[in-house]
C-alpha cells in the first residue's frame, strides 16, 4: 500500500514516511519541526532541507513560522496532501474489503490465523528473537 502511495504521489519512501508523521501530529493538533523530522527519518539536518524543499515544490508542505519558538519553524502538510493519501488509501481500502468480504468464514479463520502467525514472527524479529 505505502508504495502504490508514494508511486501514485511520486513520492520517495521518507518523503511518505515524513508526510504521513505530519498529518498525525496536526491530526494531534501538535506542530512538527524539521528537527522531530530528521530524529523520526534519521536524518542530518542539510537532508530534511532537501526532502522539504522537494516536498514544498510538490506542494505537498508547507513551512510555518512556529507558534511558540520564534527562532524555529514548523512543517504543516498542505489540505491538497491529506486528500491525496485519503483518497489513495481509500481506493485501496475499498478493494481490499471487497476481497475480504468475499471469503466464507472457514477461510476467512484461515486467513485470520496465517496474518497472526505472520504478526507474531515479524515482532519476533523486531525483538531479536531467533527463530523457534
Amino acid at each position: 500500500m505505502r508504495r502504490r502511495t508514494r508511486e501514485s504521489m511520486r513520492m520517495g519512501e521518507n518523503d511518505l514516511r515524513a508526510l504521513r508523521f505530519l498529518l498525525k501530529r496536526q491530526n494531534e493538533g501538535v506542530p512538527a519541526t524539521p528537527a522531530e523530522l530528521g530524529a523520526l527519518l534519521k536524518l542530518k539536518s542539510s537532508s530534511v532541507t532537501v526532502m522539504l524543499d522537494r516536498l514544498t515544490v510538490a506542494g505537498w508542505v508547507t513551512r510555518q513560522p512556529h507558534p511558540v519558538d520564534r527562532r524555529s519553524l514548523v512543517i504543516v502538510a498542505t489540505p491538497g496532501a491529506d486528500e491525496e493519501v485519503r483518497h489513495t488509501l481509500d481506493a485501496m481500502h475499498r478493494r481490499m474489503l471487497e476481497a475480504a468480504s468475499e471469503l466464507d468464514e472457514r477461510q476467512a479463520e484461515i486467513v485470520k490465523s496465517f496474518l497472526g502467525r505472520m504478526s507474531s514472527a515479524l515482532e519476533d524479529l523486531d525483538r531479536g528473537d531467533s527463530p523457534s
